[in-house]
């Protein structure tokens, strides 16, 4: 079906024309109709097959035909990720390209002050499309900048994916916050429980129009290594060496691993980058900007990129780990093998993924190529499976705690038998402060023992080892320098008592000078005889000495 055999508005439709939009995708052509006839929709199909286009098109058509209130929000896009948030945001700047008076804001954190007060005054002054992720605009609605009163259209893109990361509750206090006449669209790529029960909640009289999940594009070839964790980093140097490097997208399930695996190829000179939900919002466009325009070969990423995300060239997709969702793994290497190009999807199976790759290929209905390991990486763990790995129950701290118990006896200095005998004697025996006394008196024993043994060794001991004579040499050097240093030091030790004892007997002598004078009475101090009186005496006494 064409678009414009649709009830679309002329001005959506030119916009269609220009970007050579002709023919509707099944579920574009299934849920633009309903959503026109303002209906609720559930619609579940795949990434990846058009489902922004099926809900923005009949929303902006109905927005440009008038007939809502203006400077009021009339349509909420709650999105997973803030890269889906952006991705639908540029969509609607596409398809409203020839609108007058439909304007639209993209909400979600990271950004920096000047960004927030754009939000802050685009939400205020109601603008019509508000895209958002949950968190973000709880906040907005929690500090009283959104007035949800005059809503019209509640659509929830990618609903399964913002239920597994927890945002239910989000969802559940905007929703409570609408109007009983908004229209609710919710889309989905799978149909869990927890989905239906959402759609039971929220939507009234839904309109359920399901596709099922198709399987991967025939152009994608897929294949497997079957190995231990420690070969993986191995394996992909060898297909690096071995292919092109460019438009390589490696997916792993966590945010750790992802940090670990990109320092892993950044060491190899691998022009690779990460992406992931602890970098920054400024980080993130970045790292995205420089991977669409080809300044990065590698990114390595978390399930954040695997749906939504429209890269055109991706040439190898590579599963470090193995998804336990079937069409989670359907969703990644979906990334590869689009617009009529070729792909590549490698998939890396430790022991413990064994089970749920088999279930991979139970969904795909045929098994998928296991790959030799390289020379030089030896055997890989046999392709068995033993049942579902069984969860351990424990926290991560408790975890970390076994841990580090079982390996803290690596730094533990060594307890020979008898210290062992005799610490198990002390345990056994008398009480807390008699083994305390007797620990203590064995503490002064060793160190006495010690030195004595340090200070003093018999040559008939070293006569009894089987030592080396550069072993004996060492020892008769260690022993001389010792002997030498301790004499060094009696040396100065006698130097200083020596000095002690001078400056002792200066102070005594000080001392008792110092009583002797406070005792005696001061003693006058002559007077001096003018200097006439001893011009007189000199000739005086010449005179006396020449008359004798």
């Amino acid at each position: 079906m064409y678009f414009d055999e649709l009830n679309l508005n002329n001005n959506v439709l030119d916009a269609l024309y220009d970007m050579h939009f002709d023919t509707c995708t099944p579920i574009q052509e299934r849920c633009i109709p309903e959503i026109l006839n303002k209906r609720d929709v559930l619609g579940v199909a795949q990434t990846g097959t058009g489902k922004t286009a099926a809900y923005l098109l009949p929303i902006l058509s109905m927005l440009d035909d008038g007939g809502y209130p203006k400077d009021a929000i009339n349509c909420i896009i709650m999105s997973p990720t803030r890269e889906l948030a952006q991705q639908i945001d540029q969509a609607m700047q596409g398809f409203g390209y020839y609108l007058n008076g439909v304007s639209s804001v993209a909400v979600y954190g990271g950004n920096d002050g000047n960004r927030y007060d754009q939000e802050l005054k685009s939400l205020r002054l109601g603008a019509d499309v508000v895209i958002a992720t949950p968190g973000r605009f709880i906040s907005h609605i929690s500090l009283g900048n959104v007035d949800l009163s005059k809503v019209s259209f509640f659509i929830l893109d990618e609903a399964d994916r913002m239920l597994d990361m927890g945002f239910s509750e989000d969802i559940m206090t905007i929703a409570k916050q609408l109007p009983p006449t908004c229209q609710t669209i919710m889309f989905s790529a799978t149909m869990p429980d927890k989905i239906e029960k959402l759609a039971n909640t929220l939507l009234k009289n839904p309109v359920t129009i399901k596709l099922a999940v198709s399987k991967p594009a025939e152009k994608i070839r897929q294949s497997a290594y079957v190995c231990y964790e420690t070969q993986k980093m191995d394996i992909i140097k060898n297909i690096f060496n071995a292919g092109d490097l460019k438009r390589v997208i490696i997916f792993s399930g966590s945010k750790q691993k992802v940090k670990q695996i990109t320092k892993a190829l950044q060491q190899k000179n691998v022009n690779c980058g990460e992406m992931h939900s602890d970098l920054e919002q400024a980080q993130r466009d970045d790292m995205m900007f420089k991977f669409k325009s080809g300044q990065l070969d590698v990114i390595v990423a978390t399930d954040i990129i695997s749906r939504g995300i429209d890269i055109d060239d991706i040439a190898i997709v590579i599963n470090y780990d193995v998804p336990h969702d079937a069409e989670d793994y359907v969703h990644r290497i979906g990334r590869t093998a689009r617009a009529d190009r070729d792909g590549v999807a490698i998939t890396l199976i430790n022991e413990d993924d064994i089970y749920y790759f088999q279930q991979i290929e139970k969904f795909l209905g045929k098994p998928v190529e296991k790959n030799a390991l390289p020379e030089g990486l030896g055997k890989g763990p046999e392709y068995k499976s033993h049942g579902k790995p069984q969860r351990s129950g424990r926290s991560a701290k408790a975890i970390r705690r076994k841990s580090r118990d079982t390996n803290a006896h690596r730094h533990k200095p060594k307890v020979n038998g008898d210290d062992r005998q005799q610490h198990k004697s002390d345990n056994s025996n008398g009480t807390k402060a008699e083994r305390s006394r007797q620990t203590g008196d064995k503490e002064r024993n060793n160190r006495n023992k010690s030195c004595q043994q340090q200070s003093i060794k018999p040559r008939h001991n070293r006569q009894q080892q089987s030592e080396s004579p550069q072993q004996q040499q060492a020892e008769d050097r260690q022993q001389r320098n010792g002997k030498q240093n301790r004499q060094q030091d009696n040396r100065q030790q006698q130097r200083g008592n020596q000095q002690r004892k001078s400056n002792s007997n200066k102070n005594r002598n000080y001392r008792q000078n110092r009583n002797k004078s406070a005792a005696q009475p001061a003693k006058t101090a002559p007077k001096q005889e003018s200097r006439i009186k001893q011009l007189i005496k000199k000739p005086l006494k010449w005179l006396k000495s020449f008359g004798r």
